[in-house]
């Protein structure tokens, strides 16, 4: 196969432009979730820019090109820049785009295997984000009931849905009114890859659910919809940053800390674990690829060297003010 990414190896950057069906940039992240695509071109533009010297972006470099020597250049770079966890990120990004080549004929299987064969960054880092209380949560939901306006239901079920279903903001925006099964009290929720899976809601949930629906109407579509600000609900999807503003919203009016919709399901992982669950059922309920992941969301550790810090003697008196 003669293209022009395969004309010449010597060169890093491509001489003229290929077909998206045959650019491997372009053949990875079409086989993408839209939630991953944005941060794995992020990605690729990052890596594509550091082998360049600045001289290509993620379409313009010879992906093909590379070899064991730019790769272990690239993982140098990221884990001198960035923390370990999103390194080996970034690292997976690069991984998918040589696999897309190799898998397109533009590289040899050996110079793939080779260029492939990089170990990750290793190092641990504090958990991102934070976990929120049931007191913060309690407000929250008192935050929508105080607005009667069909906002203030839709509200009140998109926080009740995250406490007790863990969804992330993509999946929340997905969902259409076949996917809520009242009678089981499950939602069927499309996860990334088009992964699917059955997500049990707690009783209050489902109250919280009905209640918007109530509002909302029968109408097929979007379970999750806009409300103008005349009251009127609009059916079709809501859109992620429209989660996120109204959780923003409903948060400075319960005068609670900053939050992100990505904390409820730390929340719902950690409170789980925290229960007693067993952490190979949290992952199917959370829709994780692997239990690394999950037990990622763990904070138990945490708390267990806080107990174990307080057994500690210090010999502190405070004095008096």
């Amino acid at each position: 196969m003669a293209t022009a990414l395969t004309k010449s190896n010597t060169s890093i950057v491509l001489s003229q432009p290929i077909p998206a069906d045959q650019h491997p940039a372009a053949v990875y992240l079409a086989s993408l979730s839209p939630g991953s695509k944005k941060t794995m071109r992020g990605a690729l533009e990052m890596i594509a820019g550091l082998i360049s010297k600045g001289r290509a972006d993620a379409v313009t470099l010879n992906w093909a090109a590379l070899r064991f020597q730019h790769t272990t250049a690239v993982r140098a770079a990221l884990a001198d820049r960035y923390e370990a966890a999103t390194a080996n990120k970034m690292l997976s990004a690069l991984r998918g785009v040589l696999k897309a080549a190799w898998k397109l004929d533009q590289m040899t299987t050996d110079d793939y295997t080779r260029a492939v064969d990089i170990g990750g960054v290793t190092g641990e880092t504090l958990p991102a984000g934070r976990a929120l209380s049931l007191d913060e949560i309690e407000a929250l939901l008192q935050a929508c009931a105080r607005d009667r306006t069909p906002a203030g239901r839709r509200d009140a079920a998109l926080i009740a849905l995250l406490r007790a279903g863990g969804l992330r903001r993509a999946e929340v925006c997905a969902l259409k009114l076949a996917d809520y099964d009242a009678g089981n009290r499950t939602l069927s929720v499309k996860g990334k890859r088009n992964k699917q899976r059955l997500v049990p809601l707690a009783q209050a949930a489902a109250f919280a659910l009905e209640d918007w629906l109530a509002v909302r109407g029968s109408r097929p579509g979007a379970l999750f919809c806009p409300v103008n600000k005349a009251g009127k609900v609009n059916v079709r999807r809501v859109t992620s940053q429209a989660i996120y503003n109204a959780l923003a919203k409903r948060a400075q009016q319960a005068g609670v800390a900053e939050l992100s919709p990505h904390d409820f399901r730390r929340t719902f992982v950690s409170d789980l674990l925290d229960a007693g669950a067993d952490i190979a059922t949290v992952q199917r309920m959370a829709g994780h690829a692997n239990i690394q992941t999950t037990a990622r969301y763990d904070r138990r550790g945490e708390k267990a060297k806080q107990a174990a810090a307080e057994l500690l003697d210090v010999p502190y008196i405070r004095s008096e003010q």
